[in-house]
């Protein structure tokens, strides 16, 4: 636990403090509600809409509130501690029955807990540690992580068809739970097929086109060559490809992996660009996400959710691969 973090809420509750918060529709800039079927009040926290997939993954979840007939508050925080703060713990006394939340910083669940008391809450696109964690109270609606890489190699080695290659890996946010998952399972497939792997960079690109193509040039800087690229979203992958394109490197034969699944990274494998990527379904996390809210925040159980783990902390929605062989279903 973070102590000093801790201190800080308590603090915080203690005093009062108001954190300076924006109620924003989808895309709107206003408050969102949607109302009906007594399906409760929830309040959904999410730092920003900066990224493609936060900003799809918002949509949804108010899009599933509204089908679901839950009425729903979007918050968007920036990020700020704070802000999440205090959004959490007068929660309770604004009528909410659940929350929705994606945190800035997963490792302060725990104190988020402590906040919400006994109002339910749903995590959502950062994956507290299991320990944080309590069945039918505080838990989390995603994809297992972990499998991305495990696709991503598992299609490299079959591309590539040898057991030495030298590799780069575009990270995304430091301490992000996809980061942690989708880099580690990437080594560890590629280990546990023998594969020889000389990993020439590896380094954080936070999301970000711009970052992973500003990087890939530093990479060049070192005289090293590369056969695989593993990037942690489709944003960086695509930023790599168009440094490999700036920089005159043939794509089509030093694969390049991301994940989501986004439009543009859909539309570059059909472009034969990107080699690969990996869906991670917005609509089916939105929709478990905003179903566990509703039962949960009626006292009931998400023993009845489908894709609910056997200890009840987790609901998860499977992550699809997605090549050139398939990718027109998903465009």
């Amino acid at each position: 636990m973070k102590k000093n973090i801790f201190k800080k809420i308590i603090s915080i509750v203690a005093v009062g403090v108001f954190a300076a918060m924006t109620i924003v529709g989808c895309g709107s800039g206003a408050s969102s509600s949607s109302s009906g079927g007594g399906g409760g009040k929830v309040l959904f926290i999410i730092t920003d809409l900066n990224d493609t997939f936060r900003k799809t993954l918002a949509d949804a979840v108010v899009s599933q509130a509204s089908a679901q007939g839950v009425s729903l508050d979007m918050v968007e925080t920036g990020g700020v501690l704070d802000t999440e703060i205090e959004l959490i713990s007068t929660a309770k006394s604004k009528g909410y029955s659940a929350i929705i939340c994606r945190p800035a910083d997963n490792a302060t669940a725990l104190q988020l807990n402590v906040l919400a008391g006994d109002l339910p809450m749903i995590y959502l696109n950062n994956q507290p540690s299991d320990e944080h964690l309590t069945a039918d109270k505080y838990i989390f609606v995603g994809s297992d992580e972990y499998t991305v890489g495990v696709y991503q190699a598992e299609y490299v080695i079959k591309k590539l068809g040898t057991k030495s290659m030298n590799v780069i890996i575009f990270e995304g946010e430091r301490g992000h739970s996809a980061t942690i998952g989708r880099t580690a399972s990437v080594k560890d497939t590629l280990r546990a097929n023998g594969i020889d792997a000389n990993y020439v960079f590896v380094d954080y690109a936070n999301w970000s086109d711009t970052e992973a193509a500003e990087k890939f040039g530093i990479f060049l800087k070192t005289g090293q060559t590369v056969d695989a690229v593993f990037c942690n979203n489709d944003t960086m992958a695509l930023g790599a490809i168009q440094a490999m394109k700036d920089n005159g490197l043939d794509y089509t034969k030093i694969p390049v992996c991301g994940v989501d699944a986004t439009a543009d990274g859909c539309a570059s494998i059909a472009a034969g660009e990107m080699a690969f990527t990996v869906l991670q379904n917005a609509e089916g996390q939105a929709a478990k996400a905003v179903e566990a809210a509703k039962v949960m925040g009626s006292g009931g159980s998400i023993s009845s959710i489908e894709g609910a783990s056997d200890d009840l902390k987790y609901i998860w929605v499977d992550f699809e691969p997605v090549d050139a062989s398939n990718v027109s279903k998903y465009q």
